[in-house]
Formats: C-alpha cells, structure tokens, sequence
C-alpha cells in the first residue's frame, strides 16, 4: 500500500474545515495502528484487538457543527472526492490538495461544486499524478453556506425584534465589526437580553448555534463565535440573526418558519459589547458571503440605513 493511498485513506474518515461566518475550530479523535501484516490503518476510535501501545492519536483541528463534509472512496488505483452537505440549504465547495504535483483532478483541482440541502455531490474523481513516485498530500475542503446563482429580489423586511424600542447600536460600515464584506451592511439592534427575536422575512432555517457561551473560550481564538439563526429566504439570500442567548433558539434546522415568527430570544454570546441583536442578509457570491443592503420597517416606520463611507471600508 503505497503513502499516498494511506494518507487518502486518513482523509476519508475525518471531517475537515468548513467555513461559517461565525466559526472556530476544536479537536477530533483521528487513531493510526498497524496490522499484523503492516498496514496501516485510521479511523475515529481506537480498534478494540490491538495495544494500547500500538495505537497513535493523531491531532485533528475540525470544526464543531461543520457544514460540510469531506467523503473519499476508492479502489486504491482511484479515488471519488464527494462533499456531504449539513445544512437545511445549498452551500458551494472547493476542495484543494495540499501538494498538487502529485495528485490528478477531473477536474483539475482546486475544484468547485455547489451541493443541495442535506445532499451530497460528487466534487473530482483524484488519482496520482506519477503512482510510481507515492508521497503524500492533504486534501482540504472549504465551504461556504448559500448557493452562488442566488438572485436577490427587492423585499420589504420586518423589524427583527418583538420589541417597540429602537436603539441601533451600530449601523452599515460600523467601525467596531462592520467592516468586512460579511458585514458591511449589517444592523446591530440595541435589545435586553430575552428580548424574542423575530423572523423579519419568511422562509427556512438552513442552520443555527444555540449552545455557545463566551465564559471560557479565549476571545482570540473564538472572538467571532456567536449563537445565531441563519434562515435562507426563496431566492436564495440568508438572513443572519446572531449574539442569541444560550439555548435561546426556538426553531430547529429544516423548518419553514413565515414573517414575525419567534425563532430565538437575544442576548450577549460572543464578543459583543454589549446585549444587542446583530442581523444581516447575506448572499454566496462565489466563495464568499457578502452583506447586501435592505429595506426594513422599524417600530416608527421605515428604518433609514445609509451606504458605508468610504473612510469605513477597510
């Protein structure tokens, strides 16, 4: 068994790095051993008839609720690469090789699929590029929720709070965390933590966070983590309402939800400065979400946004 059918044989059984707006990464449980007859094996739990000595965790940085996840099956001359798709809505992948000299790609790697919800989608057919040389690479697959042919269509949003306040802490271009593409046109509503969080546009709750909580992670390492509701709307845009409660979602993945539906409760997760609901419309526009701007009705009528300035724009 030459290093590069082993090492392909690793990357089948792990889940690797999918991106999220709101992401970080912890650690799997990847085992190596070797049989009797010298070959070696992986797989996420440690084989009950081998040693313990004989057995070797291997670190494995992998992402908690990743939304997408590398399939390889092969007959060890060559090898499908699929994408399994978690979440209640499309997302588009793009799989790379670490060391792209010695792998073959139809087509050619990096490649790039969109995947249905909760579907999977064959992404390249991989071989080696010289078998007589073996070696080794990674494959790393990357994700992004929201399908790139999304065509936004001009819509009136409700106020996404149950609440007849209305306290924008940070607007479009906001200088604190406004100032990237993801959330460039994103509002950030002032709210007392509880305060129902409604749904200001119908449609289906393609994925949420609802069990994290900021007391012991390191703002470094986690700063962007927050628990949040995204709702994918029918054409193809997602709304992102984020800094929910601990456990303050009250929609579950895959459920249509209409206008003016609870779907979670506000709060302060992640690092915020201060208890607020941040909500943003995002669309995939090939690799990468963008915020778009959005007409909204607040409590006292139609809620005036204006365009970032230049001096914002990082």
């Amino acid at each position: 068994m030459s290093r590069w059918r082993i090492h392909a044989a690793l990357i089948a059984g792990v889940t690797l790095l999918a991106l999220i707006a709101t992401g970080a990464t912890q650690a799997a449980k990847v085992y190596r051993w070797t049989d009797r007859n010298g070959v070696v094996h992986y797989g996420d739990r440690p084989p009950a008839n081998v040693r313990p000595e004989q057995i070797k965790r291997i670190p494995v940085r992998a992402e908690p609720g990743a939304i997408a996840r590398l399939r390889v099956e092969g007959d060890g001359q060559q090898y499908l690469a699929y994408a399994d798709n978690a979440l209640a809505g499309p997302i588009e992948v793009m799989l790379h090789a670490g060391n792209s000299t010695l792998v073959f790609g139809d087509p050619p790697l990096p490649a790039r699929a969109t995947v249905p919800a909760r579907g999977s989608t064959l992404v390249a057919r991989i071989g080696s590029a010289d078998p007589s040389r073996g070696g080794e690479f990674q494959l790393q697959l990357r994700s992004v929720p929201g399908d790139p042919s999304a065509r936004p269509r001009d819509v009136e949003y409700g106020y996404p709070l149950q609440s007849a306040n209305l306290h924008v802490a940070q607007g479009y271009g906001g200088g604190f965390s406004h100032n990237d593409a993801q959330n460039r046109h994103a509002v950030d509503l002032a709210a007392p933590i509880g305060t129902p969080v409604v749904a200001a546009r119908e449609g289906v709750v393609m994925q949420v966070e609802s069990d994290f909580d900021k007391a012991s992670l390191n703002r470094e390492q986690y700063g962007g983590r927050a628990n949040f509701v995204r709702i994918l709307h029918d054409d193809g845009t997602m709304g992102l309402y984020a800094h929910l409660k601990p456990e303050g979602v009250l929609v579950r993945v895959g459920q249509r939800v209409r206008r003016a539906q609870a779907i979670g409760l506000s709060g302060n997760t992640g690092f915020s400065g201060g208890p607020h609901l941040h909500f943003v419309v995002q669309v995939n526009r090939g690799m990468k979400l963008e915020s778009i701007p959005f007409k909204m009705f607040g409590p006292q009528g139609i809620l005036r946004l204006s365009e970032p300035r230049a001096s914002a724009r990082p």
